[in-house]
Protein backbone atom coordinates (compact mmCIF):
# COMPACT_ATOMS: atom_id res chain seq x y z
CA UNK A 1 0.00 0.00 0.00
CA UNK A 2 1.59 3.24 -1.06
CA UNK A 3 1.77 6.15 1.61
CA UNK A 4 0.15 9.63 1.50
CA UNK A 5 3.94 10.76 0.67
CA UNK A 6 4.25 8.50 -1.95
CA UNK A 7 0.80 8.96 -3.51
CA UNK A 8 1.81 12.82 -3.95
CA UNK A 9 5.27 11.53 -5.47
CA UNK A 10 3.83 9.22 -7.47
CA UNK A 11 1.51 11.23 -9.43
CA UNK A 12 3.68 12.39 -12.88
CA UNK A 13 6.53 9.58 -11.92
CA UNK A 14 7.10 7.30 -14.67
CA UNK A 15 5.15 3.56 -14.48
CA UNK A 16 6.80 0.29 -14.96
CA UNK A 17 5.30 -3.20 -15.04
CA UNK A 18 6.45 -6.31 -12.86
CA UNK A 19 9.25 -6.96 -15.73
CA UNK A 20 11.11 -3.47 -15.82
CA UNK A 21 9.45 -2.38 -18.46
CA UNK A 22 8.42 1.16 -18.75
CA UNK A 23 4.76 1.44 -19.64
CA UNK A 24 3.94 5.30 -19.61
CA UNK A 25 3.61 7.95 -16.80
CA UNK A 26 0.83 7.77 -14.08
CA UNK A 27 -1.59 10.57 -14.59
CA UNK A 28 -4.29 10.70 -11.99
CA UNK A 29 -4.61 8.77 -8.49
CA UNK A 30 -7.85 7.84 -7.80
CA UNK A 31 -8.58 7.48 -3.47
CA UNK A 32 -11.12 5.79 -1.60
CA UNK A 33 -13.59 8.08 -0.07
CA UNK A 34 -13.94 6.64 3.17
CA UNK A 35 -10.82 5.04 3.91
CA UNK A 36 -8.95 7.74 1.79
CA UNK A 37 -6.42 4.83 0.58
CA UNK A 38 -5.22 5.00 -2.90
CA UNK A 39 -6.74 2.38 -5.09
CA UNK A 40 -6.81 2.97 -8.45
CA UNK A 41 -4.07 4.94 -10.93
CA UNK A 42 -4.01 5.80 -14.61
CA UNK A 43 -1.45 5.81 -16.93
CA UNK A 44 -1.02 7.45 -19.83
CA UNK A 45 0.92 5.19 -22.52
CA UNK A 46 0.65 5.28 -26.32
CA UNK A 47 2.28 8.04 -28.91
CA UNK A 48 2.95 11.14 -26.58
CA UNK A 49 0.90 9.73 -23.62
CA UNK A 50 -2.42 10.63 -25.13
CA UNK A 51 -4.12 7.08 -24.40
CA UNK A 52 -5.13 6.79 -20.55
CA UNK A 53 -5.74 3.49 -19.01
CA UNK A 54 -6.89 2.76 -15.29
CA UNK A 55 -5.18 0.05 -13.31
CA UNK A 56 -5.53 -0.94 -9.62
CA UNK A 57 -2.30 -0.04 -7.15
CA UNK A 58 -3.14 -2.43 -4.27
CA UNK A 59 0.02 -4.85 -5.67
CA UNK A 60 1.82 -1.72 -6.46
CA UNK A 61 5.07 -0.15 -5.25
CA UNK A 62 7.03 3.46 -5.59
CA UNK A 63 10.44 3.76 -5.26
CA UNK A 64 12.72 6.49 -5.72
CA UNK A 65 11.10 7.80 -9.25
CA UNK A 66 8.49 5.47 -10.26
CA UNK A 67 5.63 3.37 -9.80
CA UNK A 68 6.08 -0.54 -10.08
CA UNK A 69 3.21 -1.86 -11.27
CA UNK A 70 1.67 -5.79 -10.77
CA UNK A 71 0.24 -6.27 -14.29
CA UNK A 72 2.22 -5.58 -18.00
CA UNK A 73 1.99 -2.71 -20.43
CA UNK A 74 -0.04 -5.28 -23.18
CA UNK A 75 -2.90 -5.82 -19.97
CA UNK A 76 -2.89 -1.78 -18.91
CA UNK A 77 -3.57 -1.04 -22.76
CA UNK A 78 -5.96 -3.30 -23.31
CA UNK A 79 -8.04 -2.25 -19.98
CA UNK A 80 -11.63 -1.06 -20.38
CA UNK A 81 -12.03 2.65 -21.04
CA UNK A 82 -14.10 3.99 -18.06
CA UNK A 83 -15.47 8.03 -18.01
CA UNK A 84 -15.74 9.00 -14.25
CA UNK A 85 -18.13 11.31 -13.67
CA UNK A 86 -17.56 14.10 -11.48
CA UNK A 87 -14.09 13.02 -10.40
CA UNK A 88 -16.04 9.35 -9.25
CA UNK A 89 -15.39 6.14 -10.52
CA UNK A 90 -19.25 4.44 -9.79
CA UNK A 91 -19.46 1.06 -8.42
CA UNK A 92 -20.09 -0.70 -11.87
CA UNK A 93 -17.00 0.62 -13.26
CA UNK A 94 -15.15 -0.22 -10.06
CA UNK A 95 -16.37 -3.76 -10.99
CA UNK A 96 -15.77 -4.21 -14.63
CA UNK A 97 -12.20 -2.69 -13.83
CA UNK A 98 -11.57 -5.05 -10.88
CA UNK A 99 -12.81 -8.08 -13.21
CA UNK A 100 -10.69 -6.95 -16.45
CA UNK A 101 -7.30 -7.27 -14.17
CA UNK A 102 -9.17 -10.39 -11.94
CA UNK A 103 -8.63 -8.70 -8.32
CA UNK A 104 -11.21 -9.10 -5.70
CA UNK A 105 -12.50 -6.34 -4.01
CA UNK A 106 -11.33 -7.88 -0.84
CA UNK A 107 -7.38 -7.81 -2.27
CA UNK A 108 -7.55 -4.15 -1.47
CA UNK A 109 -10.17 -2.72 0.68
CA UNK A 110 -12.93 -4.16 2.64
CA UNK A 111 -16.91 -3.18 1.58
CA UNK A 112 -20.28 -3.28 2.24
CA UNK A 113 -22.84 -4.00 -0.48
CA UNK A 114 -22.74 -0.60 -1.33
CA UNK A 115 -19.02 0.11 -3.51
CA UNK A 116 -17.29 3.50 -1.91
CA UNK A 117 -16.51 5.76 -4.60
CA UNK A 118 -13.20 6.79 -5.05
CA UNK A 119 -11.37 10.84 -5.33
CA UNK A 120 -9.79 12.05 -8.15
CA UNK A 121 -6.98 13.94 -8.73
CA UNK A 122 -4.50 15.27 -11.26
CA UNK A 123 -1.49 16.26 -9.91
CA UNK A 124 0.69 15.91 -6.91
CA UNK A 125 -0.56 19.10 -5.20
CA UNK A 126 -3.87 17.70 -5.95
CA UNK A 127 -3.70 15.10 -3.53
CA UNK A 128 -2.59 17.09 -1.42
CA UNK A 129 -5.20 19.44 -1.23
CA UNK A 130 -7.61 16.59 -1.04
CA UNK A 131 -6.24 14.48 1.27
CA UNK A 132 -5.01 17.22 3.96
CA UNK A 133 -7.84 19.30 5.69
CA UNK A 134 -5.66 21.65 6.77
CA UNK A 135 -4.80 23.41 3.39
CA UNK A 136 -7.62 25.90 1.95
CA UNK A 137 -6.73 25.87 -2.03
CA UNK A 138 -7.87 24.18 -4.54
CA UNK A 139 -5.91 23.30 -7.76
CA UNK A 140 -7.39 23.60 -11.05
CA UNK A 141 -5.79 21.55 -14.29
CA UNK A 142 -6.40 20.80 -17.47
CA UNK A 143 -5.63 18.98 -20.20
CA UNK A 144 -3.38 19.89 -23.47
CA UNK A 145 -2.85 18.53 -26.83
CA UNK A 146 0.86 17.63 -27.32
CA UNK A 147 1.40 16.86 -30.99
CA UNK A 148 4.04 15.48 -32.94
CA UNK A 149 4.72 13.15 -35.59
CA UNK A 150 5.83 9.34 -36.17
CA UNK A 151 7.02 7.90 -39.62
CA UNK A 152 5.39 4.89 -41.02
CA UNK A 153 5.39 2.98 -44.23
CA UNK A 154 3.60 4.65 -47.17
CA UNK A 155 4.40 2.87 -49.78
CA UNK A 156 7.10 1.01 -51.86
CA UNK A 157 9.02 1.82 -55.12
CA UNK A 158 11.20 -0.43 -56.90
CA UNK A 159 13.57 -0.35 -59.69
CA UNK A 160 13.94 -3.73 -61.74
CA UNK A 161 16.07 -4.12 -65.09
CA UNK A 162 14.63 -6.96 -67.39
CA UNK A 163 15.91 -7.57 -71.10
CA UNK A 164 13.27 -6.95 -74.05
CA UNK A 165 13.82 -7.74 -77.62
CA UNK A 166 12.97 -5.72 -80.75
CA UNK A 167 13.00 -5.82 -84.34
CA UNK A 168 15.79 -2.84 -85.66
CA UNK A 169 16.34 -2.42 -89.30
CA UNK A 170 19.41 -0.42 -90.65
CA UNK A 171 20.54 0.54 -94.21
CA UNK A 172 23.59 -0.33 -95.46
CA UNK A 173 25.00 0.18 -98.81
CA UNK A 174 26.80 -3.34 -100.24
CA UNK A 175 28.83 -3.33 -103.70
CA UNK A 176 28.41 -6.19 -106.63
CA UNK A 177 31.18 -6.63 -109.72
CA UNK A 178 29.40 -7.77 -112.46
CA UNK A 179 30.96 -8.33 -116.30
CA UNK A 180 30.95 -5.67 -118.59
CA UNK A 181 32.05 -6.47 -122.43
CA UNK A 182 33.98 -3.85 -124.07
CA UNK A 183 34.94 -3.58 -127.60
CA UNK A 184 38.19 -1.90 -128.32
CA UNK A 185 39.72 -1.00 -132.02
CA UNK A 186 42.86 -1.37 -132.87
CA UNK A 187 44.94 1.39 -133.43
CA UNK A 188 49.09 2.27 -132.87
CA UNK A 189 48.85 2.83 -129.31
CA UNK A 190 47.53 -1.06 -128.87
CA UNK A 191 49.00 -2.71 -131.95
CA UNK A 192 51.99 -4.38 -130.97
CA UNK A 193 49.72 -5.72 -127.67
CA UNK A 194 46.78 -7.13 -129.98
CA UNK A 195 49.23 -9.01 -132.48
CA UNK A 196 51.09 -10.34 -129.94
CA UNK A 197 50.55 -13.70 -129.79
CA UNK A 198 49.11 -16.64 -132.65
CA UNK A 199 47.72 -15.07 -135.53
CA UNK A 200 44.87 -17.65 -134.80
CA UNK A 201 44.03 -19.53 -131.69
CA UNK A 202 41.48 -20.46 -129.31
CA UNK A 203 41.95 -18.41 -125.83
CA UNK A 204 40.03 -18.16 -122.93
CA UNK A 205 40.19 -15.32 -120.22
CA UNK A 206 38.14 -15.54 -116.31
CA UNK A 207 37.35 -12.44 -114.57
CA UNK A 208 37.07 -13.15 -111.08
CA UNK A 209 33.55 -11.26 -109.61
CA UNK A 210 33.22 -9.99 -106.03
CA UNK A 211 30.54 -8.98 -104.01
CA UNK A 212 29.47 -7.50 -100.61
CA UNK A 213 26.72 -8.81 -98.25
CA UNK A 214 25.85 -7.35 -94.46
CA UNK A 215 27.85 -9.16 -91.97
CA UNK A 216 26.19 -8.05 -88.36
CA UNK A 217 28.05 -7.77 -85.08
CA UNK A 218 26.87 -7.09 -81.62
CA UNK A 219 28.12 -5.36 -78.88
CA UNK A 220 27.07 -3.82 -75.98
CA UNK A 221 27.75 -0.36 -74.57
CA UNK A 222 26.18 1.38 -71.86
CA UNK A 223 23.88 4.06 -72.36
CA UNK A 224 22.10 5.69 -69.10
CA UNK A 225 22.68 5.65 -65.26
CA UNK A 226 18.48 5.36 -63.25
CA UNK A 227 18.72 5.35 -59.99
CA UNK A 228 15.66 5.75 -57.36
CA UNK A 229 15.62 8.78 -55.12
CA UNK A 230 13.02 10.17 -52.39
CA UNK A 231 11.78 13.83 -52.43
CA UNK A 232 9.67 15.21 -49.33
CA UNK A 233 6.78 17.12 -49.59
CA UNK A 234 5.29 18.75 -46.67
CA UNK A 235 1.83 19.44 -45.95
CA UNK A 236 -0.67 20.44 -43.18
CA UNK A 237 -2.83 18.19 -41.23
CA UNK A 238 -5.31 18.83 -38.29
CA UNK A 239 -5.55 17.17 -35.43
CA UNK A 240 -8.71 16.86 -33.76
CA UNK A 241 -8.96 15.63 -30.10
CA UNK A 242 -10.86 15.80 -26.58
CA UNK A 243 -9.20 17.46 -23.97
CA UNK A 244 -10.56 18.06 -20.44
CA UNK A 245 -10.36 20.59 -18.47
CA UNK A 246 -11.63 21.04 -14.98
CA UNK A 247 -13.53 23.92 -13.14
CA UNK A 248 -14.17 25.83 -10.11
CA UNK A 249 -17.09 27.31 -8.50
CA UNK A 250 -17.76 29.32 -5.31
CA UNK A 251 -20.82 29.22 -3.47
CA UNK A 252 -22.23 31.24 -1.47
CA UNK A 253 -21.68 34.73 -0.59
CA UNK A 254 -17.48 34.55 -1.90
CA UNK A 255 -15.98 37.65 -3.54
CA UNK A 256 -13.44 37.33 -5.97
CA UNK A 257 -9.94 38.18 -6.33
CA UNK A 258 -7.17 37.40 -8.65
CA UNK A 259 -7.50 36.22 -12.21
CA UNK A 260 -8.42 32.70 -13.24
CA UNK A 261 -9.54 30.84 -16.65
CA UNK A 262 -11.97 28.62 -14.64
CA UNK A 263 -15.25 29.15 -14.31
CA UNK A 264 -15.86 30.61 -11.22
CA UNK A 265 -19.06 32.06 -9.45
CA UNK A 266 -18.66 35.25 -8.37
Amino acid sequence: MLSQDQVQQAVGADAYGPGGDKIGRVGQIFLDDQTGEPVFATVNTGLFGMSENFVPISGASYNGDQLTLPFDKDRIKDAPSVNPDDGHLSPEEEQQLYDYYGVAYTDTYETSETVSTTDYSTDTREVSDRTDSNDDAMTRSEEQLSVGTEKREAGRARLRKYVETEQVNVSVPVRKEKAVLEHEPITDANYDAATDGPAISEEEHVVTLTEEVPVVAKEVKPVERVRLSTETEVHDETVTDEVRKERIEAEGDVGHTGTTDGDTNR
